[in-house]
């Protein structure tokens, strides 16, 4: 191999950013991602029990944390939890919604959304929710919820760091599913140089994480907090 195509090879680095959302109701279901030997990005969600002793201990063992931003969903039957955003709700409350959020949660290097399919299609508060994300210099990942979400657009018409989630890791709860959705992140992040997925905090999702993680050593690809991955974008 020539030295223009090894230059090649080592430029092209696939990375991949792990994101774990809800975090914040139990230290127990955070602790096996905790562990991996990789890095994670957390996810916490605000005012709950846990939410400030995790974000304290999630930074202090070196991993990264975003603020998971309740949003109103189509279905009304569901409820976001406490600090939610919903549609209708002016400008001067989200703002003073998401800035008490974002004061709380401590280490928090960016925002992506907890359900929220109806709100991220509503182009004036979801607006309104990025300028306040922009103002604090964090970023912004869509976890696209909704096809319908016109979150990430938005956020960069306003030239604001973001990215969008590729893969949902553990729709389907178990070891083997969620191992074939990892696989799915590894061809899009060999294809796109770059991925993002979503788990949640279950024992198998730690598990099928950890396996992926030592079958992917000496891949070449990397596994990176999501801020190294849009912030290089």
């Amino acid at each position: 191999m020539g030295m223009c195509a090894l230059s090649k090879a080592f430029a092209f680095q696939p990375r991949i950013a792990l994101i774990v959302d809800d975090i914040g109701y139990s230290h127990h279901s955070a602790a096996p991602f905790l562990d991996l030997p990789i890095d994670i990005t957390f996810s916490i969600l605000p005012k709950l029990p846990k939410s400030r002793a995790l974000a304290h201990e999630i930074h202090e063992r070196g991993h990264q944390i975003m603020l998971h931003q309740p949003m109103e969903p189509y279905n009304r039957s569901l409820d976001p939890g406490p600090g939610a955003l919903f549609v209708g709700d002016g400008n001067e409350k989200i703002t003073n919604i998401l800035e008490e959020n974002i004061s709380r949660m401590p280490h928090a290097v960016g925002v992506n959304n907890h359900m929220g399919s109806r709100f991220t299609a509503s182009s004036r508060e979801i607006s309104e929710a990025l300028r306040v994300v922009k103002k604090r210099n964090l970023l912004f990942v869509d976890s696209v919820t909704s096809s319908r979400s016109k979150a990430y657009k938005t956020a960069k018409n306003l030239h604001l760091a973001a990215g969008y989630r590729n893969i949902f890791l553990d729709n389907i709860p178990c070891v083997s599913s969620i191992h074939r959705q990892l696989k799915r992140l590894k061809r899009h992040a060999l294809q796109f140089g770059r991925g993002i997925g979503i788990g949640h905090p279950h024992p198998e999702t730690a598990e099928a994480i950890r396996h992926f993680a030592k079958d992917l050593e000496g891949s070449g690809i990397s596994f990176v907090h999501v801020s190294r991955l849009i912030r290089s974008a």
